[in-house]
């Protein structure tokens, strides 16, 4: 029996916003029977700095997410504050820390998403997700957008101020971080993590299906040549009697050309 795919949600959060994106984009794909842990990847700013910038200390019931753990999950949702419209200096810290996997090929081919949190509507919802499609790329990965089928109506709405879009879901912060995530912002994060866990399900449907019907495709091919060999063979014989019979008539539709028999006497054969 297959076992459920893990989806693992990795983020970065100074003030805690993407964490709480997190634990609705959980909530999404729990409610579909789907098992998704959240991890934080490793602060690189000293805490006087933080202080400074009147961050709180990182939260130490989030596990912080190692290169092994990447290898341990099926499909990965990644939660990316931005920083001047691309990813912050921890993300590519995490990532430069990958290069093992990379050569490896470890992550080619395994789903991810990502979600985003900004200071403003034009502060990057978009293009902080752009802007970190190369690390997909270059490690093989399948980058899953959210799209519009199930989000259109909360993300078209314009009588509030949110975030996301069809790249992700998002939050707008403010400048001084005081605005939490919306109940329509949770609500997207939600459904983004409900309908990329339907995703990796189909993608591991597929691959499953694929390799236990292989064998069976491989016998069914054979048996095709074969009676196509047959019916080629009956096909060759009704020619050749066809341009026999037709020996000698003028403007003949069958193209005939001299080929030597064993005993030096020319015959005709079809030419097909």
């Amino acid at each position: 029996m297959t076992s459920s795919p893990k989806i693992a949600i990795i983020t970065y959060s100074m003030y805690g916003h993407i964490n709480i994106l997190a634990e609705s984009i959980q909530k999404g794909i729990q409610d579909k029977g789907g098992i998704a842990d959240i991890y934080r990847i490793e602060e690189t700013l000293p805490l006087e700095i933080l202080q400074q910038l009147h961050a709180p200390a990182p939260p130490e019931d989030l596990p912080v997410a190692t290169v092994n753990i990447l290898t341990k999950y099926d499909g990965f949702l990644f939660g990316i504050p931005t920083r001047f419209g691309t990813v912050p200096s921890q993300w590519s810290a995490f990532w430069d820390a990958t290069g093992s996997l990379w050569s490896e090929g470890a992550l080619y081919g395994k789903p991810a998403g990502m979600f985003v949190s900004t200071a403003s509507p034009g502060g990057g919802q978009e293009t902080t997700v752009r802007n970190s499609l190369s690390y997909l790329v270059h490690h093989g990965l399948i980058y899953v957008p959210m799209g519009y089928k199930t989000t259109f109506g909360d993300l078209a709405n314009v009588n509030e101020v949110h975030g996301g879009s069809p790249w992700g879901s998002g939050t707008i912060s403010c400048n001084d971080g005081s605005r939490l995530p919306s109940d329509l912002e949770l609500r997207m994060a939600k459904t983004q993590g409900s309908d990329f866990y339907a995703i990796v399900l189909k993608l591991n449907s597929t691959t499953n299906s694929s390799d236990v019907k292989q064998e069976p495709k491989e016998k069914g091919k054979e048996t095709k040549v074969t009676t196509t060999t047959s019916t080629s063979k009956k096909d060759s014989k009704t020619k050749h009697a066809s341009a026999t019979a037709d020996k000698g008539k003028p403007n003949s539709p069958v193209n005939v050309a001299p080929e030597k028999s064993k005993t030096g006497l020319t015959k005709c054969c079809t030419i097909m």
